[in-house]
Protein backbone atom coordinates (compact mmCIF):
# COMPACT_ATOMS: atom_id res chain seq x y z
CA UNK A 1 0.00 0.00 0.00
CA UNK A 2 3.07 2.24 0.97
CA UNK A 3 3.33 5.06 -1.78
CA UNK A 4 4.63 8.58 -2.28
CA UNK A 5 2.27 11.29 -3.15
CA UNK A 6 2.50 13.98 -5.37
CA UNK A 7 2.40 17.82 -4.51
CA UNK A 8 0.32 20.41 -6.44
CA UNK A 9 1.67 23.97 -7.86
CA UNK A 10 0.73 26.24 -5.21
CA UNK A 11 0.10 29.83 -6.54
CA UNK A 12 0.95 32.64 -3.98
CA UNK A 13 -1.35 34.64 -2.53
CA UNK A 14 -1.21 38.71 -2.38
CA UNK A 15 -3.40 40.77 -0.01
CA UNK A 16 -5.02 43.69 -2.45
CA UNK A 17 -6.11 46.71 -0.45
CA UNK A 18 -9.59 48.61 -1.67
CA UNK A 19 -9.56 52.43 -1.82
CA UNK A 20 -10.10 53.75 1.67
CA UNK A 21 -13.11 55.85 0.71
CA UNK A 22 -16.35 55.70 2.96
CA UNK A 23 -14.33 52.99 4.67
CA UNK A 24 -15.08 52.55 8.67
CA UNK A 25 -12.10 53.42 10.99
CA UNK A 26 -11.85 49.50 12.12
CA UNK A 27 -11.69 48.70 8.29
CA UNK A 28 -9.23 50.96 7.42
CA UNK A 29 -7.16 50.26 10.42
CA UNK A 30 -7.61 46.29 9.76
CA UNK A 31 -6.58 46.54 6.15
CA UNK A 32 -3.36 48.59 7.28
CA UNK A 33 -2.20 45.85 10.13
CA UNK A 34 -2.77 43.12 7.04
CA UNK A 35 -0.88 45.28 4.83
CA UNK A 36 1.77 45.09 7.85
CA UNK A 37 1.58 41.97 8.80
CA UNK A 38 -0.10 42.41 12.25
CA UNK A 39 -2.61 39.59 11.95
CA UNK A 40 -3.30 40.31 15.81
CA UNK A 41 -4.06 43.69 15.73
CA UNK A 42 -6.07 43.37 12.31
CA UNK A 43 -7.91 40.51 14.07
CA UNK A 44 -8.58 42.95 17.12
CA UNK A 45 -9.95 45.78 15.12
CA UNK A 46 -11.71 43.97 12.60
CA UNK A 47 -13.69 42.52 15.42
CA UNK A 48 -14.88 45.96 16.47
CA UNK A 49 -15.66 46.49 13.09
CA UNK A 50 -18.37 43.46 12.43
CA UNK A 51 -19.65 43.39 16.29
CA UNK A 52 -20.46 47.61 15.48
CA UNK A 53 -21.81 46.35 12.26
CA UNK A 54 -22.78 42.70 12.01
CA UNK A 55 -23.67 43.56 8.35
CA UNK A 56 -20.05 44.51 7.40
CA UNK A 57 -19.23 42.13 4.40
CA UNK A 58 -16.27 43.50 3.85
CA UNK A 59 -15.21 42.97 7.87
CA UNK A 60 -16.61 39.72 7.81
CA UNK A 61 -14.66 38.89 4.35
CA UNK A 62 -11.05 40.31 5.98
CA UNK A 63 -11.54 38.62 9.61
CA UNK A 64 -11.99 35.09 7.29
CA UNK A 65 -8.70 36.46 5.21
CA UNK A 66 -7.10 36.66 8.81
CA UNK A 67 -8.67 33.45 10.42
CA UNK A 68 -6.69 32.24 7.29
CA UNK A 69 -3.38 33.24 7.66
CA UNK A 70 -3.31 32.31 11.15
CA UNK A 71 -4.07 29.05 10.43
CA UNK A 72 -7.42 29.08 12.00
CA UNK A 73 -9.20 27.77 9.44
CA UNK A 74 -13.24 26.68 11.26
CA UNK A 75 -12.92 30.50 12.11
CA UNK A 76 -12.13 30.97 8.03
CA UNK A 77 -14.93 29.47 6.91
CA UNK A 78 -17.36 30.73 9.27
CA UNK A 79 -16.68 34.16 8.27
CA UNK A 80 -16.42 33.98 4.60
CA UNK A 81 -20.09 32.08 5.11
CA UNK A 82 -21.16 35.19 7.45
CA UNK A 83 -19.73 37.80 4.10
CA UNK A 84 -21.38 35.95 1.28
CA UNK A 85 -24.78 35.89 3.54
CA UNK A 86 -24.83 39.24 3.16
CA UNK A 87 -23.14 39.72 0.41
CA UNK A 88 -21.87 38.29 -3.26
CA UNK A 89 -19.67 41.26 -3.25
CA UNK A 90 -16.31 39.55 -1.80
CA UNK A 91 -17.33 36.03 -3.84
CA UNK A 92 -14.52 35.33 -5.98
CA UNK A 93 -11.63 36.91 -3.52
CA UNK A 94 -13.09 34.22 -1.13
CA UNK A 95 -12.89 31.52 -3.39
CA UNK A 96 -9.39 32.00 -4.24
CA UNK A 97 -8.43 32.29 -0.30
CA UNK A 98 -10.58 28.76 -0.38
CA UNK A 99 -8.40 27.66 -3.01
CA UNK A 100 -4.98 28.86 -1.46
CA UNK A 101 -5.56 27.74 1.81
CA UNK A 102 -6.87 23.93 0.36
CA UNK A 103 -3.37 24.02 -1.55
CA UNK A 104 -1.56 24.78 1.32
CA UNK A 105 -2.56 22.19 3.33
CA UNK A 106 -3.29 19.49 0.42
CA UNK A 107 0.42 19.95 0.07
CA UNK A 108 1.49 19.92 3.51
CA UNK A 109 -0.57 16.47 3.79
CA UNK A 110 1.64 15.29 1.04
CA UNK A 111 4.59 16.36 2.57
CA UNK A 112 3.38 14.37 5.91
CA UNK A 113 2.39 11.20 4.07
CA UNK A 114 5.90 11.04 2.83
CA UNK A 115 7.84 11.70 5.53
CA UNK A 116 5.97 9.09 7.32
CA UNK A 117 6.50 6.65 3.89
CA UNK A 118 10.19 7.09 4.60
CA UNK A 119 10.23 6.31 8.57
CA UNK A 120 11.54 3.37 9.75
CA UNK A 121 9.84 3.02 13.47
CA UNK A 122 5.97 2.51 13.10
CA UNK A 123 5.14 4.72 16.18
CA UNK A 124 7.33 7.74 14.35
CA UNK A 125 5.08 6.66 10.85
CA UNK A 126 1.55 6.59 12.34
CA UNK A 127 2.43 10.32 14.34
CA UNK A 128 3.04 11.75 10.96
CA UNK A 129 0.31 9.88 9.33
CA UNK A 130 -2.17 11.40 11.75
CA UNK A 131 -0.71 14.77 11.07
CA UNK A 132 -1.25 13.87 6.89
CA UNK A 133 -4.54 13.22 7.92
CA UNK A 134 -5.47 16.24 9.90
CA UNK A 135 -3.63 18.65 7.25
CA UNK A 136 -6.11 16.47 4.18
CA UNK A 137 -9.15 16.85 6.55
CA UNK A 138 -8.55 20.84 6.61
CA UNK A 139 -8.35 20.61 2.77
CA UNK A 140 -11.33 19.20 2.03
CA UNK A 141 -12.59 21.80 4.59
CA UNK A 142 -11.60 24.42 2.17
CA UNK A 143 -12.48 22.58 -0.99
CA UNK A 144 -15.26 19.93 -0.28
CA UNK A 145 -15.73 18.71 -3.89
CA UNK A 146 -11.53 17.91 -4.23
CA UNK A 147 -11.46 14.22 -5.36
CA UNK A 148 -7.76 14.22 -5.18
CA UNK A 149 -7.65 15.20 -1.18
CA UNK A 150 -10.62 12.23 -0.45
CA UNK A 151 -8.11 9.70 -2.36
CA UNK A 152 -5.04 11.01 -0.32
CA UNK A 153 -6.88 11.05 2.83
CA UNK A 154 -7.97 7.66 1.57
CA UNK A 155 -4.22 5.93 1.36
CA UNK A 156 -3.05 8.32 4.39
CA UNK A 157 -5.79 6.14 6.32
CA UNK A 158 -5.30 2.61 4.57
CA UNK A 159 -1.18 3.29 4.94
CA UNK A 160 -1.58 4.06 9.19
CA UNK A 161 -3.57 0.78 9.30
CA UNK A 162 -7.02 2.33 9.95
CA UNK A 163 -9.32 0.42 7.55
CA UNK A 164 -12.35 1.92 8.76
CA UNK A 165 -12.01 5.48 8.75
CA UNK A 166 -11.62 4.83 5.08
CA UNK A 167 -14.93 4.18 4.03
CA UNK A 168 -16.45 7.55 4.65
CA UNK A 169 -14.28 9.41 2.22
CA UNK A 170 -14.60 6.17 -0.43
CA UNK A 171 -18.43 6.56 0.08
CA UNK A 172 -17.92 10.42 -0.31
CA UNK A 173 -15.24 10.01 -3.19
CA UNK A 174 -18.39 7.48 -5.15
CA UNK A 175 -20.53 9.84 -4.20
CA UNK A 176 -18.20 12.72 -6.28
CA UNK A 177 -18.67 10.23 -9.40
CA UNK A 178 -16.37 7.90 -8.24
CA UNK A 179 -12.86 6.43 -9.76
CA UNK A 180 -12.35 2.63 -10.34
CA UNK A 181 -9.72 2.72 -7.81
CA UNK A 182 -12.60 4.34 -5.50
CA UNK A 183 -15.21 1.51 -6.17
CA UNK A 184 -12.18 -1.38 -5.86
CA UNK A 185 -11.64 -0.31 -2.82
CA UNK A 186 -14.63 0.14 -1.23
CA UNK A 187 -15.25 -2.95 -2.61
CA UNK A 188 -12.57 -4.54 -0.98
CA UNK A 189 -12.56 -3.41 2.54
CA UNK A 190 -16.10 -4.83 2.23
CA UNK A 191 -15.47 -8.44 1.31
CA UNK A 192 -12.29 -8.32 3.20
CA UNK A 193 -14.65 -6.99 6.28
CA UNK A 194 -16.79 -10.25 5.01
CA UNK A 195 -14.35 -12.82 4.67
CA UNK A 196 -13.03 -11.88 8.58
CA UNK A 197 -16.72 -12.58 9.91
CA UNK A 198 -16.90 -16.08 8.15
CA UNK A 199 -13.59 -17.02 9.80
CA UNK A 200 -14.46 -15.91 12.90
CA UNK A 201 -18.22 -17.25 12.05
CA UNK A 202 -15.96 -20.98 12.03
CA UNK A 203 -14.76 -20.69 15.41
CA UNK A 204 -17.88 -19.12 16.95
CA UNK A 205 -20.47 -20.84 14.95
CA UNK A 206 -22.36 -17.64 16.14
CA UNK A 207 -25.54 -16.85 13.68
CA UNK A 208 -24.52 -12.90 14.11
CA UNK A 209 -21.41 -13.62 12.76
CA UNK A 210 -22.92 -15.32 9.97
CA UNK A 211 -25.43 -12.88 9.35
CA UNK A 212 -22.71 -10.04 9.28
CA UNK A 213 -20.82 -12.01 6.97
CA UNK A 214 -23.42 -11.68 4.80
CA UNK A 215 -24.34 -8.30 5.13
CA UNK A 216 -20.66 -6.99 4.21
CA UNK A 217 -20.71 -9.21 1.06
CA UNK A 218 -23.94 -7.76 0.07
CA UNK A 219 -22.61 -4.15 0.75
CA UNK A 220 -19.43 -5.57 -1.66
CA UNK A 221 -21.67 -6.66 -4.39
CA UNK A 222 -23.76 -3.21 -4.56
CA UNK A 223 -20.76 -1.35 -4.64
CA UNK A 224 -18.64 -3.31 -7.10
CA UNK A 225 -21.68 -3.53 -9.11
CA UNK A 226 -22.32 0.08 -9.91
CA UNK A 227 -18.46 0.18 -10.18
CA UNK A 228 -18.79 -2.50 -12.78
CA UNK A 229 -21.61 -0.98 -14.52
CA UNK A 230 -18.99 2.64 -14.61
CA UNK A 231 -15.95 0.55 -15.36
CA UNK A 232 -16.51 -2.73 -16.99
CA UNK A 233 -13.01 -2.50 -17.95
CA UNK A 234 -11.92 -2.38 -14.19
CA UNK A 235 -9.96 -5.68 -13.27
CA UNK A 236 -9.54 -5.37 -9.31
CA UNK A 237 -13.68 -4.59 -9.50
CA UNK A 238 -14.25 -7.36 -11.32
CA UNK A 239 -12.24 -9.84 -9.07
CA UNK A 240 -13.48 -8.33 -5.92
CA UNK A 241 -17.09 -8.80 -7.73
CA UNK A 242 -16.49 -12.34 -8.41
CA UNK A 243 -15.48 -13.25 -5.23
CA UNK A 244 -18.12 -11.17 -3.16
CA UNK A 245 -21.05 -13.11 -4.77
CA UNK A 246 -19.14 -16.71 -4.58
CA UNK A 247 -19.19 -15.83 -0.76
CA UNK A 248 -22.51 -14.84 -0.46
CA UNK A 249 -23.69 -17.73 -2.21
CA UNK A 250 -24.71 -16.43 -4.80
CA UNK A 251 -22.66 -18.18 -7.37
CA UNK A 252 -25.25 -18.30 -9.91
CA UNK A 253 -26.15 -14.47 -10.31
CA UNK A 254 -22.20 -14.06 -10.53
CA UNK A 255 -22.22 -16.60 -13.44
CA UNK A 256 -25.16 -15.08 -15.02
CA UNK A 257 -23.82 -11.69 -14.80
CA UNK A 258 -20.62 -12.86 -15.92
CA UNK A 259 -21.41 -14.61 -19.10
CA UNK A 260 -23.53 -11.65 -20.19
CA UNK A 261 -20.45 -9.44 -20.06
CA UNK A 262 -18.48 -12.36 -22.04
CA UNK A 263 -21.63 -12.54 -24.65
CA UNK A 264 -21.05 -8.25 -24.89
CA UNK A 265 -17.44 -8.18 -25.22
CA UNK A 266 -16.42 -11.54 -26.75
CA UNK A 267 -12.70 -10.06 -27.53
CA UNK A 268 -11.82 -9.15 -23.82
CA UNK A 269 -10.01 -11.20 -22.00
CA UNK A 270 -10.70 -10.43 -18.60
CA UNK A 271 -14.46 -10.64 -19.52
CA UNK A 272 -13.05 -14.23 -20.19
CA UNK A 273 -10.99 -14.71 -17.09
CA UNK A 274 -13.50 -13.74 -14.96
CA UNK A 275 -16.28 -15.99 -16.14
CA UNK A 276 -13.55 -19.04 -16.45
CA UNK A 277 -12.66 -18.53 -12.91
CA UNK A 278 -16.03 -18.45 -12.09
CA UNK A 279 -16.54 -21.57 -13.77
CA UNK A 280 -14.01 -22.62 -12.04
CA UNK A 281 -14.80 -22.13 -8.36
CA UNK A 282 -18.56 -23.87 -9.88
CA UNK A 283 -16.55 -27.01 -10.58
CA UNK A 284 -17.75 -26.96 -14.41
CA UNK A 285 -13.68 -27.33 -15.03
CA UNK A 286 -14.41 -28.05 -19.22
CA UNK A 287 -16.20 -24.38 -19.68
CA UNK A 288 -13.67 -23.35 -16.80
CA UNK A 289 -10.81 -24.29 -19.23
CA UNK A 290 -12.64 -23.12 -22.34
CA UNK A 291 -12.80 -19.38 -21.11
CA UNK A 292 -9.41 -19.48 -19.44
CA UNK A 293 -7.78 -20.18 -22.52
CA UNK A 294 -9.02 -17.88 -24.38
CA UNK A 295 -7.70 -15.04 -21.89
CA UNK A 296 -4.22 -17.29 -21.80
CA UNK A 297 -4.38 -17.00 -26.02
CA UNK A 298 -5.33 -13.73 -26.12
CA UNK A 299 -2.56 -13.07 -24.00
CA UNK A 300 0.44 -15.37 -23.07
CA UNK A 301 1.82 -13.32 -20.67
CA UNK A 302 -1.58 -12.81 -18.30
CA UNK A 303 -0.06 -13.94 -15.28
CA UNK A 304 -4.06 -14.84 -13.35
CA UNK A 305 -4.79 -16.46 -16.45
CA UNK A 306 -1.83 -18.40 -16.50
CA UNK A 307 -2.36 -19.51 -12.59
CA UNK A 308 -6.25 -19.59 -12.63
CA UNK A 309 -5.31 -21.87 -15.47
CA UNK A 310 -2.78 -24.45 -13.61
CA UNK A 311 -5.68 -24.56 -11.04
CA UNK A 312 -8.02 -26.19 -12.93
CA UNK A 313 -6.48 -28.97 -14.12
CA UNK A 314 -5.14 -29.67 -10.96
CA UNK A 315 -8.39 -29.77 -9.56
CA UNK A 316 -9.57 -31.39 -12.90
CA UNK A 317 -7.09 -34.01 -12.49
CA UNK A 318 -7.70 -34.77 -9.03
CA UNK A 319 -11.48 -34.85 -9.52
CA UNK A 320 -11.14 -37.42 -12.39
CA UNK A 321 -8.20 -39.32 -10.37
CA UNK A 322 -10.71 -39.92 -7.23
CA UNK A 323 -13.48 -41.11 -9.42
CA UNK A 324 -10.96 -43.47 -11.33
CA UNK A 325 -9.77 -45.05 -7.96
CA UNK A 326 -13.51 -45.30 -6.73
CA UNK A 327 -14.35 -46.85 -9.17
CA UNK A 328 -11.47 -49.44 -9.21
CA UNK A 329 -10.46 -48.26 -12.76
CA UNK A 330 -6.78 -47.24 -13.99
CA UNK A 331 -5.36 -43.86 -14.27
CA UNK A 332 -5.96 -43.13 -17.97
CA UNK A 333 -3.73 -40.51 -20.44
CA UNK A 334 -6.77 -38.45 -19.71
CA UNK A 335 -6.38 -37.93 -16.13
CA UNK A 336 -2.17 -37.42 -16.89
CA UNK A 337 -2.80 -34.98 -19.53
CA UNK A 338 -4.76 -32.44 -16.87
CA UNK A 339 -1.54 -32.94 -14.59
CA UNK A 340 0.71 -32.53 -17.43
CA UNK A 341 -1.13 -29.13 -19.06
CA UNK A 342 -1.27 -28.12 -15.11
CA UNK A 343 2.73 -28.66 -14.93
CA UNK A 344 3.42 -26.82 -18.07
CA UNK A 345 1.32 -23.49 -17.05
CA UNK A 346 2.99 -23.52 -13.35
CA UNK A 347 6.64 -23.93 -14.39
CA UNK A 348 5.84 -20.60 -16.65
CA UNK A 349 5.02 -19.46 -13.71
CA UNK A 350 7.37 -20.00 -11.17
CA UNK A 351 10.17 -19.13 -14.37
CA UNK A 352 9.42 -15.38 -13.59
CA UNK A 353 8.48 -13.11 -10.35
CA UNK A 354 6.03 -12.86 -8.66
CA UNK A 355 5.74 -16.54 -8.75
CA UNK A 356 9.69 -17.44 -8.52
CA UNK A 357 9.49 -16.24 -4.58
CA UNK A 358 5.91 -17.61 -4.30
CA UNK A 359 6.14 -20.57 -1.82
CA UNK A 360 2.66 -21.74 -2.71
CA UNK A 361 3.51 -21.70 -6.55
CA UNK A 362 6.42 -24.44 -5.64
CA UNK A 363 3.90 -26.10 -2.65
CA UNK A 364 1.39 -26.94 -5.88
CA UNK A 365 4.07 -27.30 -9.13
CA UNK A 366 5.76 -29.86 -5.88
CA UNK A 367 2.20 -32.07 -5.92
CA UNK A 368 1.59 -31.97 -9.26
CA UNK A 369 5.24 -33.81 -9.77
CA UNK A 370 4.43 -35.93 -7.56
CA UNK A 371 0.83 -36.95 -9.52
CA UNK A 372 3.50 -37.48 -12.54
CA UNK A 373 5.72 -39.67 -10.76
CA UNK A 374 8.46 -37.24 -10.80
CA UNK A 375 10.02 -37.73 -7.48
CA UNK A 376 13.19 -35.68 -7.90
CA UNK A 377 11.47 -32.68 -9.33
CA UNK A 378 8.98 -32.95 -6.63
CA UNK A 379 10.93 -33.34 -3.69
CA UNK A 380 12.91 -30.10 -5.18
CA UNK A 381 9.67 -28.00 -5.60
CA UNK A 382 8.84 -28.81 -1.84
CA UNK A 383 12.30 -28.40 -0.97
CA UNK A 384 12.05 -24.87 -2.83
CA UNK A 385 8.98 -23.93 -0.82
CA UNK A 386 10.44 -24.45 2.20
CA UNK A 387 13.26 -22.01 1.72
CA UNK A 388 11.11 -19.16 1.15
Amino acid sequence: MKRFLVIISLLSMIFGITAFQCDSTELTSGKLYIQQKNLDRAEEVLMKEVEKNPKSDEGHYLLGYVYGEKGHYEKMLDAFGKSLAISQKFADDIDKQRQYHWAQNFNRGVALFNRAGSQENIDSAEVYFDKSIEAFKTAIKCQPDSMDTYNNLVYAYLNKGDIDAAVPPLEKMIDLGGTADAYSRLGEIYYAKGVEKLNEFAVSKSPNDSSDAQTYFEKAITVLKEGSEKYPDDEPIMLYLQNAYVNAGMEEEAITLFRANVEKKPDDKVAHYNYGSLLLNAKNYEEAEKHLKIAYDMDNEYENAIYNLAVTYVRWGVELRDKAEAAGEEIDDNIMSKFVSAQTFLEKIVAKEPGVSDPAMWELLGRVYAFLGETEKSEDAFQKADQL
